[in-house]
């Protein structure tokens, strides 16, 4: 399988006009608005975690927070597994719809194969798959009609943090790796990349992107913080970038323990999450984060299954409909030149307006 296999594939799904905005989905609900007057309703919301688990700082850790303030406004228990190994995907999900989940949030490409099958099986049960569009065989069309594709275009908001970088970086290099070539990582990349490019463009400068040049680049292997993604984000370092994206969940810990070895003055951007919330040992290194609203977009899922309202188009998130965006500058606002806010906002504009082009395989 390729890299523009997989994009062509995803694409294709969303060429189809599935995609649904949060915007459209309207005002959040009060609350108990699933459950108005108190009564119980008979609904078991469920959701189980890739290897990353539940506390990962990441994309585990808000879809599970998402999910659990629905279930909370719905009055309901949410049910929850964590999986250890690849082996236990299929397994944990298959066993959640033997304990009877009206509605099961699998979190993470690598459970798409398992949410599939498991839904093809049980068309009754609504699933929602997030950071896949749920076709594994590359046709452009979902491989069952109960699953919704969670999918988040984070080449925009990576692409404000590539200008911010490029605008912040002293040194006229700045880095970014990631844990494995995947369209949901490389997404990222590809956006970082091209918002340094604009930068270079409007300023007649030359910042170099180390670590990815577009096409391919630095990877660790897997999604988890230990020596090998240490290595890579060394490496990294080593050639003189000051701003460092590592893309790919704990991968972050790798990156921050190789800056605080380092003893050099580098800034670190959070993937998915604000790190400077969801960690507060980045609050003294991390610039800003590149976000997806996956709190968002699961609770909105799982409170529309609750309410038997589920809709299983594909859900984008952009800039637009705030599914995706950069985190508050915090410690780094006196640190960032205030023009070069000025502009980062701007652009942002610029980019929901389309006057500003952001391109990924979900753009296409």
């Amino acid at each position: 399988m390729t890299i523009s296999t997989r994009k062509r594939a995803l694409a294709a799904i969303v060429a189809t006009g599935v995609a649904v905005a949060l915007a459209g989905c309207g005002a959040a609900p009060e609350s108990n608005g699933g459950n108005a007057g108190g009564e119980e309703i008979d609904f078991l919301p469920c959701i189980v975690s890739d290897m990353g688990g539940f506390d990962d700082k990441s994309f585990n850790q808000l879809s599970f927070e998402g999910s659990q303030k629905a279930a909370d406004e719905l009055g309901v228990d949410l049910k929850d597994v964590q999986s250890n190994a690849e082996t236990e995907y299929g397994p944990n999900v298959t066993n959640l719809v033997d304990e009877g989940c009206n509605a099961i949030v699998a979190v993470g490409f690598a459970l798409s194969a398992a949410t599939v099958e498991a839904a093809n099986a049980n068309p009754d049960v609504d699933f929602i798959l997030v950071d896949d569009a749920a076709d594994n065989d590359f046709d452009g069309k979902k491989d069952a009609e109960n699953v919704k594709p969670l999918l988040y275009d984070t080449a925009q908001a990576a692409f404000l943090a590539g200008y911010l970088s490029a605008g912040y970086s002293k040194t006229g290099k700045v880095g970014t790796f990631g844990g494995m070539e995947f369209p949901t990582v490389t997404i990222f990349m590809d956006g970082f990349k091209q918002g340094v490019d604009h930068y270079n463009e409007v300023k007649g400068t030359d910042v170099q992107v180390v670590g990815w040049d577009g096409k391919t680049g630095s990877f660790t292997g897997g999604f988890e913080a230990n020596q090998d993604a240490k290595q890579v984000a060394v490496n990294i370092l080593d050639q003189g970038v000051d701003v460092i994206l590592p893309v790919g969940g704990p991968i972050y810990q790798s990156a921050q323990q190789a800056i605080k070895e380092s003893g050099k003055d580098i800034a670190l951007i959070g993937a998915d999450a604000d790190l400077f919330v969801t960690d507060p040992s980045t609050a003294d290194v991390v610039l800003t984060s590149v976000l997806k609203a996956m709190d968002l977009s699961t609770y909105q899922a799982v409170l529309a299954s609750g309410k038997g309202e589920f809709d299983p188009e594909a859900y984008i998130g952009t800039l637009e409909n705030e599914g995706v965006g950069i985190a508050d500058l915090h410690n780094f606002a006196d640190k960032v030149d205030a023009g070069l806010q000025d502009e980062v906002a701007q652009l942002q504009q610029d980019i929901i307006d389309g006057t500003v082009p952001v391109t990924s395989y979900l753009s296409e």
